[in-house]
């Protein structure tokens, strides 16, 4: 298996997709999809969270740091391109910026799997922001993975 800090997280998800796909509709058809997409989506949910969690403890400094870390050196080269944002506001107290193109988002589409990509990817902007703790605080209302036009990233920094 490729090394994950090499490829893309496009690619990694593209990986993802393939093991987890005919996991998720063997579920589905054995127990439906309610329970399916239930019972996988809070194993991925717990996976991710733990995952960020432990990726967070590893760096070094305050909780702020450490979330400023994850982003700088783990997220933001592995994402690249994937995703055109406009940004709106970068100082010490906020960071707000939209996606408003989202490779991430046409991949899971044309699956018609957009609520996987959502677990796999969205809910993780949530357990990244958790890194930083009370330092961090992350809002978002929408995303295109959902549906509409652009994500909105809302960061407030204490």
């Amino acid at each position: 298996m490729p090394d994950p800090a090499r490829i893309s997280l496009l690619d990694e998800v593209k990986l993802q997709a393939e093991v987890i796909l005919p996991v998720l509709r063997a579920l589905r058809a054995e127990l439906g999809r309610p329970r399916a997409d239930a019972i996988v989506g809070d194993a991925l949910r717990q996976w991710a969270r733990d995952l960020y969690h432990r990726i967070g403890e590893a760096k070094p400094g305050t909780p702020r740091e450490k979330w400023d870390a994850v982003w700088a050196e783990d997220m933001r080269p592995r994402i690249g391109d994937a995703v055109e944002r406009e940004m709106l506001r970068d100082d010490g107290t906020a960071r707000e910026y939209n996606i408003t193109r989202c490779q991430y988002a046409e991949f899971f589409r044309r699956l018609g799997e957009p609520e996987l990509g959502g677990i796999l990817l969205c809910d993780s902007d949530f357990h990244i922001a958790d890194v930083g703790g009370a330092n961090v605080e992350f809002k978002r209302t929408q995303t295109i993975m959902q549906g509409a036009p652009y994500c909105d990233f809302r960061y407030r920094f204490r």
